[in-house]
């Protein structure tokens, strides 16, 4: 070698220590935020699916001294571990996850859990013989009417899932049956629906899978009335259900109010990543896991819609494209297979994540008010939280409507000062929300109720109409978020002491029918109470 060679060679040489010194160079451990439960273990999830492994275990080991006896913890360790090839430290976080009552559904279910690594091990294998013949997650409720029911639930592989309804156990009256088939695709998702039902009649079901039966616990049900027809029924409502361990008997106290329709109205499970798929699956399947959620929506009927923690990061606008930003579409898809709605949208043509839905003859009009909106930062030009096709849709929803009550669902609130001056409320989008309530009037429609959810408190707001009757909206989301908002002063009722969720008994079977809305707390205690009758809304 040269002399030139070497001097040319030796700066080569050193730069290329530099840089592989500065490789190397550890990552500051993140540092837990313990005020907010929800986000800790998605921080090590995006850790780790980032190639930060070995950070994520850092992480976490500061989690688990802080927190000994968090089962969560122990299982993103072990998809850690399982990422770095560390089979045996995976197996003994499994174990201690499972210890620490973890419910096996956590670890054998869906194909997005992290674990692949030791699926085909000892340790899984038993606890799938154990557990695999029985639903991992659900069976959830969904789109109850008074003549079918789609019962959803995950399988831990694919499956044939049958589920058979019938009104009495000994003889197997009225029985009615349907089948679906749980499939890799769709994350083992099966959703069976069943039709021929009884208007306001008692089911109990039995689910199947590959034709082992199910018998234990007994899930039951209550159809509605027939469409149009009137009667009596209870929903319970809210948003902000970020995962929080301390804060899931929320479901029990809701079971406990003995609603027949649990509305999810955002915010449902806080995923706020758009870069990182997994979290969506992670978040769902950690609600979906808990024997206090699962038991609540064995047997009351589930409808969603989606908000910004749901769909994309804080106060996010999707935008006017159906493909762009990209991530946009399989949001969709995800959501669409962790639930069961009513309809989804305009189908993957024109997909969102809203419906309409009746329950007796209350009509339901749920709007998605996410994917097609355009931000009012950056937009110039006129402003739309639902984009083009979705106001044609609610429009003409709201115009065909025979509802006694006419129930306008949104994931942000209608009144515009329920989030000071923020623009991501339909504070936002003044024009269109105006747009929308002077439609009310032309078209001389009457008995129009308003729902949301979005912030962290419980509310009642009364928005006044110079032309027309004034508009009452009840608004609830803090079912289980640490997280709080101020009480408003302008609502006739605002409540933030504790974890909370609305309810509304509807009669429309009395001379003047009547919605009920009532605040209830996480210990189960009725706040507040406020009834709207039917000749208000005239």
């Amino acid at each position: 070698m040269t002399i030139i060679s070497r001097l040319i060679l030796v700066p080569v040489i050193l730069m290329t220590m530099i840089m592989g010194l500065a490789q190397t160079k550890p990552t500051k451990i993140p540092k837990p935020d313990f005020s907010q439960y929800k986000r800790i273990h998605q921080k090590a999830l995006d850790l780790i699916r980032t190639d930060q492994e070995e950070i994520a275990v850092q992480f976490l080991n500061t989690v688990s001294k802080n927190l000994p006896m968090d089962a969560e913890t122990h299982y993103m360790l072990a998809v850690a571990y399982c990422e770095l090839g560390k089979i045996k430290e995976a197996e003994s976080s499994v174990e201690r996850a499972l210890e620490l009552g973890l419910p096996v559904g956590r670890i054998i279910g869906g194909i997005h859990n992290g674990l692949d690594a030791i699926r085909n091990r000892s340790l899984m294998q038993r606890l799938i013989h154990e557990s695999g013949k029985y639903p991992v997650h659900g069976p959830m409720l969904a789109n109850l009417s008074g003549t079918s029911v789609v019962i959803w639930l995950r399988t831990a592989g694919p499956s044939r899932v049958s589920v058979e309804a019938y009104t009495d156990p000994l003889i197997l009256s009225d029985r009615v049956e349907a089948f679906a088939f749980a499939k890799r695709e769709n994350d083992h998702v099966a959703k069976v629906t069943l039709k021929g039902l009884k208007p306001q009649t008692t089911y109990q079901y039995v689910v199947s899978i590959d034709g082992q039966k199910n018998e234990s616990p007994k899930q039951r049900f209550t159809t509605f009335n027939q469409v149009g027809n009137a009667g009596n029924f209870r929903l319970a409502f809210g948003g902000g259900a970020g995962f929080v361990p301390q804060h899931e008997y929320i479901w029990n106290t809701i079971a406990d109010t003995e609603p027949q329709a649990l509305f999810q109205l955002g915010d449902n499970v806080y995923i706020d990543n758009t870069d990182v798929m997994d979290m969506h699956h992670y978040c769902y399947y950690r609600r979906q896991s808990r024997s206090e959620y699962r038991a609540l929506v064995s047997g009351v009927s589930v409808f969603s819609i989606w908000d910004d923690h749901d769909f994309g990061l804080n106060d996010c606008s999707g935008g006017p494209g159906i493909e762009t930003p990209k991530w946009k579409r399989s949001t969709y898809e995800i959501f669409r297979d962790n639930w069961a709605n009513p309809a989804y949208g305009g189908g993957d043509k024109q997909p969102g994540i809203w419906w309409d839905t009746y329950i007796n003859d209350v009509h339901f009009i749920c709007i998605d008010g996410r994917y097609y909106r355009t931000n009012p930062k950056t937009t110039k030009g006129k402003l739309s939280m639902l984009g083009s096709a979705q106001k044609y849709w609610l429009l003409n929803t709201i115009k065909k409507s025979k509802g006694t009550f006419k129930v306008l669902v949104s994931p942000v609130p209608w009144v515009f000062k329920a989030k000071g001056d923020s623009k991501d409320t339909w504070n936002g989008f003044k024009d269109e929300r105006n747009e929308i309530f002077h439609f009310l009037k032309e078209n001389n429609i009457k008995g129009v109720l308003l729902m949301s959810a979005d912030r962290h408190r419980s509310d009642l707001w009364k928005i006044d109409r110079s032309d027309d009757y004034s508009l009452y909206e009840f608004n609830s989301s803090r079912l289980t978020n640490q997280h709080v908002h101020k009480t408003m002063d302008e609502a006739i009722y605002s409540y933030n002491a504790k974890q909370s969720f609305g309810t509304v008994d509807f009669d429309t079977q009395a001379k003047d029918p009547t919605a009920t809305y009532a605040v209830h707390s996480i210990d189960g205690e009725q706040i507040y109470k406020f009834t709207v009758k039917r000749s208000q809304l005239e």
